[in-house]
């Protein structure tokens, strides 16, 4: 039977929950173990697959076509285990199942309740496809005293005494913050945040506090005393200077050892955390340093390219080189002059145009585009940053002036249209125009087919791939052979030949278009080798410069 981790957090949001899940799931499995991360959001959105990014951040995609939070791609970056649908469930899911099973009338007639229903469904995900496993950690969203929150929390409380308390864990997340005019650390924050733990039904038993300085022992003898838990059990957590020291000094402070003695194992071996310790010499030491220019929609919030920026990351660390990431602003590009378009961009050793939704900042990314294929800089196009470097070459390579996509209107030459049918592994896949915006998405991996002379054949070492996606439009292969005669050639199709999935330019130092999203299968110890090679060409053009 599989043990239970249910991490909760008070005082403010983003605390870093989500990276304290992924670090000790990360530990764990260091340990030997093996280990299940979850995630349960309050809100009512089923998904957050139709949220503005400057909402909730980036969409995160799991092979099985989940559009999920975005802290699961902290732990499946962690932990290097895929993320399921299964993985991650918000309150609007949860009451839309119970709404359908009230109307097909699986209660027999009963009044539907938060308890039992509600809170009977929320146990039925936390327990769903554990066999096997070791550790499922459960991270609950929102804050301690959220009404959202409140099915989830008194879900967790019923599952700790039906399943014992041997078998479950609570770790809670809270904030010490230090008060400059005072200098000094305030414990009474997390003491009341406890204590609104406490009214609901839930002890915990290991507090990770984060800090900005230093908590003093006074402060953690005074915390425990307080909120009833042991000394050994308050784990301070200070800014890391990298995400991926967070492992290492969570396991420095005691975290996974506290966790392991709250579950009465005594015998565990000690964590392997070499790949940790060689992921941050890496990081800390790097033979150089390359900018790369991403022009996107939504710069002005760095979490909805989160899986973006660090797979960039990572292809630095397989280069041994710093990545510096300027975000650049696409619709600001559209009413710049030629001139200041290029003082924008020359500095650059790599420009990467994004995925995205919507004309607002379209031109803006064509403009990027021909700038990095007219100076030979190394680019990068994902998903409608590919769309963009199609719709580019046909207007300026292959003299189809008109081109366009659908997706912004109505339009002579549809280079890139909507997509309503395609071959997935259980057959022909059809959807609606007019159906839920959710309903006409390609969603999950797919497989692709790669060219045997490309440049992606030759970085991915294979001849077939699968790669996740998450888009509604696909690039006109009716356009194909006029695009080829401009230079852009079609490097990755699917399977039955259908849908375009990579385009390069063979003249080019670096130029590679992609349908799909390989940010979301990058980890640190495992870079994804489409942003390995990118990053390759960028420190090559950096020493043109």
């Amino acid at each position: 039977m599989a043990r239970y981790i249910f991490i909760t957090g008070g005082v403010v949001s983003s605390l870093g929950k989500g990276l304290m899940a992924a670090s000790l799931g990360a530990l764990l499995q260091a340990r030997g173990f093996s280990v299940r991360i979850r995630k349960f959001d309050p809100y009512l959105n089923v998904d957050p697959g139709t949220m503005s990014p400057y909402q909730h951040g980036e969409v995160y995609v799991t092979d099985d076509g989940a559009e999920t939070d975005l802290d699961l791609g902290h732990y499946e970056r962690f932990t290097g285990v895929s993320a399921r649908q299964s993985d991650n469930v918000t309150s609007g899911r949860i009451y839309q199942t119970i709404i359908q099973r009230e109307r097909r009338g699986d209660y027999l007639g009963a009044t539907v309740q938060v308890i039992p229903h509600v809170t009977d469904a929320i146990k039925q995900f936390a327990q769903a496809e554990t066999e096997d496993l070791d550790f499922v950690l459960c991270e609950i969203g929102g804050t301690v005293g959220d009404i959202e929150s409140l099915p989830f929390i008194e879900a967790i409380r019923q599952l700790r005494n039906e399943i014992g308390r041997e078998n479950t864990v609570f770790v809670h997340v809270t904030l010490v913050p230090y008060i400059a005019a005072a200098g000094e650390l305030k414990t009474k924050p997390t003491q009341h945040s406890v204590r609104e733990l406490t009214s609901l039904g839930i002890q915990p038993d290991i507090l990770l506090c984060r800090c900005e300085h230093p908590l003093p022992e006074s402060d953690r003898a005074k915390i425990a005393q307080f909120c009833n838990v042991r000394k050994e059990a308050v784990i301070p957590a200070l800014d890391a200077k990298s995400i991926y020291a967070v492992p290492t000094q969570y396991h420095a402070e005691g975290l996974d050892r506290e966790v392991l003695r709250a579950f009465g194992i005594k015998d565990a071996p000690a964590p392997n955390l070499t790949r940790w310790h060689d992921i941050m010499e890496r990081h800390e030491h790097p033979e150089g340093e390359v900018t790369i220019g991403v022009v996107g929609k939504y710069v002005g919030l760095q979490d909805a390219y989160k899986s973006l920026h660090e797979a960039l990351v990572h292809g630095g660390l397989a280069n041994r080189v710093k990545v510096h990431v300027k975000w650049l602003d696409a619709e600001l590009f559209e009413k710049l002059p030629d001139d200041e378009l290029a003082a924008k961009l020359e500095p650059m050793h790599g420009i990467l145009v994004p995925g995205g939704f919507g004309e607002r900042g379209s031109e803006g990314k064509i403009l990027s585009v021909r700038f990095a294929r007219e100076r030979n800089v190394p680019f990068f196009g994902i998903c409608l940053g590919m769309q963009m470097a199609c719709i580019e070459a046909a207007r300026n390579t292959s003299g189809i002036s008109a081109a366009s996509t659908t997706e912004f209107g109505e339009t002579a030459e549809p280079i890139v249209g909507l997509i309503t049918e395609w071959m997935g592994e259980s057959g022909l896949q059809k959807r609606s125009a007019e159906g839920d915006l959710g309903g006409t998405m390609r969603l999950g991996a797919f497989p692709a087919k790669l060219s045997g002379n490309s440049r992606v054949r030759g970085i991915y070492g294979s001849d077939t791939i699968s790669e996740r996606h998450r888009h509604r439009y696909e690039v006109n292969t009716a356009y194909h052979e006029r695009l080829e005669q401009g230079g852009l050639v079609f490097s990755g199709m699917s399977p039955d030949g259908v849908l375009p999935e990579i385009v390069e330019r063979p003249d080019h130092s670096w130029f590679v278009g992609v349908q799909y999203h390989p940010e979301l299968k990058s980890k640190p110890f495992d870079p994804h080798p489409l942003f390995a090679s990118f990053i390759e060409a960028a420190v090559a053009q950096s020493r043109l410069v």
